[in-house]
Order: structure tokens, then C-alpha cells, then sequence
């Protein structure tokens, strides 16, 4: 399982704890250590794909220098909005 599948798995399982899905989510925003290869942004579409295949959400990218832990290339931030 690449980083960023972890990545969605997590956010998946931080959305079920605030009593959330993912056809919550309204915006994305991905950070990311090293720039948007073709293959970073072709997997995070197909995530997208797989966890909102009805959605579109809007989805920004913003190229980072570091992340929290030296190790980490990738983080994701969603906000969902609960009605």
C-alpha cells in the first residue's frame, strides 16, 4: 500500500469518527513534499474515484518543502460538512 492510499485510509477513518463519509466532503486540499509527479496526481485520482465516485469536490494542491515527520512526502486535509 503506497503512502497516499494510507493517506486516504486514514482521512477515511477520521471522517467515521466524526460521524462523517466521504459524500461529506466538500474541498481537499493535498500537500506534498517533492512536487506532483503524473503518478502522485493519477493515484489520487483514482483514490477520489474509489472513495467519491458520485462527487467532485474541489481539491487543491500545494507543494510543501517538509511535513511534519522527515519521512512523510504526503498529507491530506478534507473538509466535510455535516448537515
Amino acid at each position: 500500500m503506497s503512502e497516499i492510499e494510507r493517506a486516504f485510509e486514514n482521512v477515511q477513518r477520521t471522517l467515521a469518527a466524526a460521524g462523517a463519509e466521504w459524500r461529506d466532503v466538500v474541498h481537499v486540499n493535498s500537500y506534498h513534499v517533492g512536487g506532483f509527479p503524473p503518478i502522485v496526481n493519477d493515484t489520487i485520482a483514482g483514490l477520489f474515484r474509489r472513495y467519491m465516485p458520485d462527487r467532485a469536490p474541489i481539491w487543491t494542491q500545494t507543494g510543501v518543502e517538509a511535513l511534519g515527520l522527515p519521512a512523510m512526502r504526503i498529507e491530506i486535509r478534507v473538509t466535510a460538512i455535516l448537515e
